[in-house]
């Protein structure tokens, strides 16, 4: 899974004053007169707008056709999304691989972690037909720790998800979406000559589903957690598999 992005409080950052920029209101109370700098405002959206490029703003993808349906990447909002992708990690079936069973918490600090990053993983519902019905995370794999376990190339983008309904995964749209989700990565992201995945290899549904949605296997890798099969789909044969 991507990598947990640390985060600091500036209230408590070292070298911050809690009382600079502080006057004494007429009433009595302690009132924060506070203004930043318009570089440090132009600083901010700089940054804004390098989270967003890292993976060529995947909230503006928009729907796309496929067999089962019209379907969407939106990305995550904590406060809308958060119960139903608890429930969803919380299905037995999706815990034994997603190993995020247990409180809300357990699930929010998980999905924060990446939205508090530099945006080279974007947490995402999967929409089909207007109705949430799989997680996704798209994420740079090349600034990943999973490059150290393969020959990573600039640009690669990596793929995890979950179908979060048993009779959504009862009627397998699993491979269809797959196949959707890769070659919006490959339309989306001209840079991008490869989209990668590596799903546990006891996950043999999973792995199935990849490799039935155009993705080749590469190699089995040992990572932190599991051992994974790499697969990929390269751009150069997209239309032939």
């Amino acid at each position: 899974m991507p990598p947990t992005d640390a985060s600091a409080d500036p209230a408590t950052a070292p070298g911050f004053d809690a009382s600079a920029g502080r006057s004494q209101a007429t009433d009595g109370e302690d009132t924060l007169h506070l203004r930043l700098p318009d570089e440090f405002l132009a600083l901010c959206a700089k940054a804004d707008v390098a989270r967003d490029e890292l993976l060529d703003r995947v909230g503006d993808w928009g729907r796309t056709r496929t067999s089962v349906g019209a379907f969407q990447l939106v990305p995550v909002r904590i406060e809308r999304d958060l119960p139903l992708i608890t429930r969803w990690m919380n299905d037995p079936a999706v815990a034994a691989f997603w190993e995020l069973a247990g409180t809300r918490t357990l699930t929010e600090d998980h999905v924060r972690a990446q939205l508090a990053g530099d945006g080279r993983s974007v947490p995402c519902l999967g929409v089909l037909d207007d109705t949430p019905m799989s997680y996704w995370e798209i994420y740079r794999a090349d600034l990943d720790p999973l490059a150290r376990h393969y020959s990573a190339r600039p640009h690669d983008t990596g793929i995890h998800l979950l179908i979060g309904e048993a009779v959504d995964r009862r009627r397998g749209v699993g491979s269809t979406l797959i196949r959707a989700v890769a070659d919006l990565v490959l339309d989306k992201r001209p840079a991008c000559a490869r989209v990668v995945a590596e799903p546990d290899l006891r996950n043999t549904p999973s792995v199935a589903a990849f490799l039935s949605a155009g993705f080749r296997f590469s190699a089995e890798v040992d990572l932190p957690a599991k051992r994974a099969a790499l697969v990929l789909r390269d751009r150069s044969v997209r239309d032939l598999l």
